[in-house]
């Protein structure tokens, strides 16, 4: 059994092992058809920051371009206005037609959200092409086996292009 969570700021050695699904995003129908379940298994520590989930998901998922992302914890998927947000610095000063973000993705730890295995939280990476993912807490173990982390383990369907070409797509 995982043991709590650790305070911000303390070494945290514990494993976390997330399913990254994407939910949702520009992709063809026939790309959606042959692919239609897009995931990546991802391990990481919990000392680790959801700035790091974000930069191991951004390259298991082959992306190119960076755009503005954030995590969302909580709620009842995406969008859900009462999910806790953590967002980029950048991002700390802009006005807010939503709940205010409770942190930045640099400074939180995976660690400190009280996440246990079961729970899931949302992954919304480049706010006009809207990349939905849903990650899954698959396991939290004590401590992790030696090596470096974060790190895939495991990978279902294709990336889809990080940018259809729709006329390529229609003609």
């Amino acid at each position: 059994m995982a043991r709590q969570p650790k305070k911000k700021g303390i070494s945290d050695d514990r494993l976390f092992t997330l399913d990254v699904l994407i939910t949702g995003g520009p992709m063809t129908d026939e790309f959606a058809k042959n692919n239609p379940t897009i995931s990546r298994t991802i391990q990481i520590l919990g000392g680790q920051t959801l700035e790091h989930l974000h930069k191991v998901i951004f390259t298991a998922f082959d992306r190119e371009d960076p755009h503005m992302y954030e995590f969302q914890i909580g709620g009842k998927g995406p969008t859900d206005p009462k999910a806790t947000r953590y967002v980029m610095p950048v991002a700390m000063d802009e006005p807010y037609t939503r709940t205010p973000p409770a942190g930045t993705v640099t400074r939180t730890p995976i660690g400190s959200l009280e996440l246990k295995a079961g729970d899931r939280f949302s992954y919304w990476f480049d706010f006009g092409d809207d990349w939905w993912h849903q990650i899954n807490v698959v396991a939290i173990d004590d401590e992790a086996p030696r090596g470096r982390y974060p790190k895939v383990t495991k990978r279902v369907g294709e990336s889809p292009p990080q940018y259809v070409d729709w006329e390529e797509e229609e003609g």
